[in-house]
């Protein structure tokens, strides 16, 4: 059981990594692609953390409303019907990858907004001490 928790924490802990990379970043001149980054990668660590936790499978994939749907399989499932991942989705390939977008502030800003409201949905379905 030790192992299994610390894999979840592990998930948490990047997670909490890659959030507090896009908040530090966001707070200054950017780069604001980069912000986006990050908080994608958040979102996507606390889905698969979650989905450790619940042993339930998921595919290899950046895609956040796929593994949102993976979550829906979990009782108690986190609360993400108001969050709209498919925002977050493209920001793992393409803010890496695409020359022609530069997002500004306010979108690098929603983004981590976004992220923050998937870490808390998933923390309100954990127990307490998973999270330390």
């Amino acid at each position: 059981m030790s192992e299994h928790i610390d894999l979840v924490r592990g998930w948490f802990r990047k997670g909490d990594s890659d959030l507090k990379s896009a908040k530090l970043i966001v707070s200054g001149e950017g780069p604001f692609d980069t912000v986006c980054f990050h908080a994608q990668q958040a979102a996507e660590k606390y889905l698969k953390g979650f989905l450790t936790y619940a042993g339930q499978p998921f595919p290899f994939t950046h895609n956040l409303e796929e593994l949102r749907l993976c979550c829906a399989f979990v009782n108690p499932a986190p609360d993400l019907a108001d969050v709209n991942l498919t925002i977050l989705t493209p920001y793992a390939v393409q803010m890496r990858y695409d020359a022609d977008f530069w997002p500004d502030q306010a979108t690098a800003q929603e983004a981590i907004d976004l992220a923050e409201h998937v870490r808390s949905a998933i923390l309100a379905v954990l127990p307490p001490e998973i999270c330390l």
